[in-house]
């Protein structure tokens, strides 16, 4: 399952060529939410690595925080409509 934590964050972050701590700063800011361990480690699954590269990418774009987060928002928003769409039965 892509959802599940399997990477730690020194791995995640070098996966998408970020600094640790910006990952951190996504978490605080609302853009994702990582697996934590009972002790409180983060785990960032596959899902969470595309959607840092996701974030990355709008960054370089141009957009701040804020816009990148209601991007983010809205591609879910989408995301959740196509998937209850296609759930339809036909004819509907």
């Amino acid at each position: 399952m892509s959802t599940v934590g399997v990477y730690a964050i020194s791995v995640a972050a070098s996966m998408v060529s970020m600094e640790i701590q910006n990952l951190r700063v996504y978490e605080r800011r609302g853009l994702l939410t990582p697996d934590r361990t009972d002790g409180g480690t983060r785990l960032y699954s596959p899902d969470d690595v595309d959607r840092l590269e996701r974030i990355r990418d709008l960054l370089a774009d141009g957009l701040n925080l804020a816009g990148v987060a209601r991007v983010l928002e809205l591609e879910d928003e989408v995301a959740e409509l196509r998937a209850r769409l296609s759930a339809m039965p036909e004819g509907s």
